[in-house]
């Protein structure tokens, strides 16, 4: 089972006991037309769990679905459950959302409502090209996968190269004259998964992972990554 996540970061400070007093009490009902009438569609945060470098919580968000049922579609109420995990990091605080990146990212745009009332204090965490450069050249005959992205060559928008062994190949050369480094798959050498990271701060591990499993490995192998 694959599991994926997107690390932000906050653009003004606040403490994890502030961001817990704060999420404690988010919970936000709408009116949502039905046929037939009408439902309430709940958005809360619950399970916050405060120590001395995280807070971590649950966001769950209730949206209405159709599903085909003996002839006819019938609306139904479905709650999604996301888990979520602020840290202290070198000074900044980083939030790891554990879903993909279009949930993560509204999910991320709701938060920074609840903790700063306007959206975009929360943003998108970044991993230079340099740096992800350096990191496969540190581990080369770990890495998997690599996609190169900002090409020169008129009309080619991506290139990629796969296969191990690829820093003595004279395309890594060349793609990296000619692009930046977008996207990586590696084996880790500390944990044995095999993970995908963008320099959007993007995480995904292709391994059966727990969630706490996920946000460690990000916590040890991914925060270090970042440019804060």
């Amino acid at each position: 089972m694959v599991t994926a996540g997107k690390i932000f970061r906050l653009r003004e400070e606040m403490g994890l006991k502030a961001i817990a007093a704060r999420l404690k009490d988010l919970r936000e009902e709408e009116a949502h037309p039905v046929e037939g009438g009408e439902v309430g569609l709940l958005t809360e945060v619950s399970d916050l769990s405060l120590s001395a470098e995280d807070l971590k919580g649950i966001f769950s968000q209730d949206k209405v679905i159709e599903i085909y049922q003996r002839g006819k579609f019938v609306q139904q109420v479905k709650t999604r459950e996301t888990p979520f995990l602020f840290s202290s990091y070198r000074g900044h605080v980083l939030l790891t959302i554990l879903e993909r990146k279009f949930q993560a990212n509204n999910i991320a745009n709701q938060l920074s409502k609840a903790l700063f009332i306007t959206s975009g204090q929360i943003a998108e965490a970044k991993i230079s090209p340099e740096t992800l450069k350096a990191f496969h050249e540190g581990n080369p005959e770990d890495t998997k996968v690599i996609f190169f992205d900002e090409v020169d060559m008129p009309n080619i928008n991506k290139l990629s190269l796969y296969g191990s062994g690829l820093i003595d190949t004279s395309l890594y050369n060349e793609y990296c004259s000619r692009g930046k480094i977008w996207y990586m798959v590696f084996k880790s050498k500390k944990y044995g998964y095999i993970v995908g990271v963008t320099r959007n701060a993007i995480v995904t591990i292709f391994n059966n992972v727990s969630r706490d499993e996920f946000t460690s490995y990000v916590k040890s192998e991914v925060f270090p990554l970042l440019s804060l």
